[in-house]
């Protein structure tokens, strides 16, 4: 154990009121006698602990006539200091540099304590990487504006750029939440010109800007029901279930995720049956693709037609540029190649297959 954890220890058996044995101190860390003795002495000398030794019960202790002790500043043991660290690699992650004004000098404080420790600040730098999937840039002055907004429950003007209808609007909303999903960033919140719930991508956001007015939330619980009733981004009360039916193959991974909190699944003699409930089946048929052959939907029998009439369209633009179907057929899945010469590294990623 290094300085900085047997200190921590050391702080917190000598508080307690009662003297502490040479013999119990290293015991509980683990160390030697002239470890713990130079230890007691850092801690008085340099920290100005008042830690006193009481003689007739053979212990140390603070002094109770000397006024609280605490230790000075940030205080973590390396385990703690790496966890942090690797927090904050996670939330740089999420999105590079929206963050980093906003962490920076915490994540320079964290790092110095690491220093002074004797451990390795790029340890943990230099070995997590978290690798985005289509993310989309969001700019960090509108991250912090619209973090502010939904905090302190204020609403926001903002200029939209819908992207389903190409076309930019200005709306009055109150935002509620702040959703990272899928690599990207959200808020769900009332538009008062839809009046209705409605999600808004971050990237989308041209301007924004907070009135300073504000509104009163609707209960979580309502927002749940809006935000997680349903498969996905698209919001609302789900209307169907969607039944799935994978290969054995695909059943591998599939069995595994979670499509859905209120998802159901059961393995079958042919496969594994996934149902999940959903609002909007855009999303869900995204997903479905990803398997190409490897999945069946069983029903609803709108959501049967709208996935054949996507095949039909993909089959039909792959013919008008001349390719073949096979190739789009067996790309890449985790569980195989069937062309017998893609590149393998899959790892353990959800089965991903494009078409």
């Amino acid at each position: 154990m290094e300085r900085m954890g047997r200190i921590i220890q050391l702080h917190h058996l000598l508080r307690r009121g009662k003297p502490v044995t040479l013999a119990h101190m290293m015991k509980t860390l683990c160390v030697s006698r002239a470890t713990v003795v130079r230890d007691l002495e850092y801690m008085r000398d340099r920290m100005g602990a008042p830690i006193f030794y009481d003689r007739a019960a053979n212990g140390h202790r603070y002094d109770t006539d000397a006024p609280a002790f605490e230790l000075p500043g940030l205080w973590f043991n390396a385990g703690e200091l790496y966890a942090l660290l690797a927090s904050e690699q996670l939330l740089e992650a999420v999105q590079p540099g929206v963050l980093t004004p906003h962490i920076g000098p915490l994540k320079a404080r964290i790092r110095s304590l690491l220093e002074k420790s004797g451990q390795q600040v790029d340890t943990v730098i230099s070995r997590i990487r978290l690798v985005g999937s289509a993310r989309r840039r969001t700019e960090s002055e509108h991250f912090g504006t619209l973090a502010q907004a939904v905090l302190n429950a204020h609403t926001l003007d903002i200029e939209y750029h819908s992207r389903s209808r190409d076309e930019i609007s200005r709306r009055r909303i109150h935002p509620y939440w702040l959703i990272h999903y899928r690599d990207n960033w959200y808020i769900v919140g009332h538009c008062e010109r839809a009046r209705a719930l409605r999600f808004f991508a971050l990237d989308r956001i041209r301007r924004c800007g907070s009135t300073g007015a504000p509104f009163k939330p609707p209960s979580d619980p309502a927002l749940d029901r809006y935000v997680g009733a349903s498969f996905g981004i698209f919001g609302g009360e789900a209307r169907a279930w969607a039944v799935l039916r994978f290969t054995s193959g695909a059943a591998r991974w599939v069995a595994d995720e979670e499509w859905h909190p209120e998802q159901k699944g059961e393995w079958k003699d042919d496969g594994y049956e996934l149902q999940v409930p959903y609002a909007d089946g855009q999303e869900l048929i995204m997903d479905i693709l990803k398997y190409g052959p490897d999945v069946e939907v069983i029903g609803p029998e709108e959501l049967r037609e709208q996935l054949a009439a996507r095949l039909r369209e993909a089959a039909v633009r792959s013919d008008k540029h001349g390719s073949s179907t096979e190739p789009l057929i067996c790309s890449v899945s985790p569980w195989g190649c069937r062309s017998g010469h893609r590149p393998r590294f899959f790892a353990d990623l959800g089965g991903i297959r494009g078409r």
